[in-house]
């Protein structure tokens, strides 16, 4: 076997701030602790809670590496004790705690997966975060079913498009929203069965006139803000609103009669610092339930671009700016 390298490059956060804090740097390999694995990144997904962390607004669960990126693909190159899982050379994609911009990244065994057939390492490296997060969410807190009707928020980004196409496959009435009208035609494209430009449209009435006054069953939000009393009413009775982030703020004025008198469910969750066998479970039920889909074609990730590991902050500025559609990837 090939003896590893006794150091990585790495992108690391050199202080809170802004895309440009993003810094090119060398660190040690990490070691295997009792049932981790050590994957040889060639491609790692860029997500939000990146730009949250950059910022100085998300720090890491104890014990996490400091770097940035929640996901990757690679190949198994060490294994510690207790493992028994995975081999090394064993093909992966991964959950990952931290230190996903990095040549070498540690994970719990639990929270990887095998690569679909269907997919190669740039594809595997962007299904992870935002299977985990919507399956957990939309599925398990939401308890969406089908022939129920579903409104995600967001619809052109990662955790969007990722809703999208599993809500519809389990039979939902899927509605999206987007910034742009060529966004809404990537939603469409995708199978939303209702785009809404919430720029131009109020997305409460839409919902209403699809549904004949009745509101959605579901709805997936990461706004937050003024969004939340609308959400509110956007909803049908026994309804369910999943909060996963609050972009535009956490704190806002809520009558919660409504709530009260037509039975609503708010619930949301922050998928990072939950344990090791919470995200272990999620990881069985995608293994058993979504990943033959991948397999069969009948979902697919969706990669708006890939950026070299040194140019991580470009990556920021364009998800900061939502010019993507799907998901942004590092090639390591």
């Amino acid at each position: 076997m090939t003896s590893l390298p006794t150091s990585m490059r790495v992108v690391e956060i050199s202080e809170p701030g802004g895309p440009n804090v993003l810094k090119l740097a060398r660190r040690e390999v990490p070691a295997p602790g009792p049932g981790q694995i050590l994957i040889r990144n060639e491609f790692a997904g860029v997500n939000r809670p990146d730009i949250l962390q950059r910022s100085g607004a998300y720090d890491p669960p104890h014990g996490a590496s400091d770097l940035p990126g929640l996901e990757s693909a690679g190949v198994v190159v060490a294994v510690g004790k207790d493992v028994s899982r995975w081999n090394v050379g064993d093909r992966v994609c991964a959950l990952l705690p931290g230190g996903g911009y990095a040549e070498y990244s540690l994970t719990h065994q639990n929270h990887a997966l095998p690569i679909p057939a269907q997919l190669d390492s740039r594809e595997a490296a962007a299904i992870c975060e935002t299977h985990f997060t919507v399956w957990s969410n939309v599925f398990e807190r939401g308890r969406l079913r089908t022939g129920e009707s579903f409104l995600v928020h967001g619809g052109s980004s990662g955790i969007g498009s990722t809703a999208i196409q599993l809500a519809c496959y389990f039979g939902a009435q899927v509605f999206a929203t987007a910034g742009t009208d060529r966004k809404c035609d990537f939603c469409r494209h995708l199978g939303a069965d209702v785009a809404i430009n919430y720029r131009t449209e109020d997305f409460v009435e839409v919902v209403k006139t699809h549904t004949d006054g009745r509101g959605v069953n579901v709805v997936l939000d990461m706004v937050g803000g003024p969004y939340l009393p609308r959400n509110i009413r956007a909803l049908a009775n026994d309804g369910r609103l999943v909060q996963i982030a609050f972009i535009a703020g956490s704190k806002v004025n809520l009558n919660f009669a409504q709530v009260m008198f037509r039975r609503l469910t708010i619930t949301g969750s922050t998928l990072r610092p939950q344990s090791d066998l919470a995200k272990s479970s999620i990881a069985g039920k995608l293994y058993e339930r979504v990943w033959p889909l991948f397999r069969q074609r009948s979902i697919a990730p969706v990669i708006d671009s890939v950026y070299d590991l040194e140019d991580a902050a470009d990556a920021h500025r364009v998800m900061e700016k939502s010019q993507h559609m799907g998901k942004l990837v590092l090639r390591i």
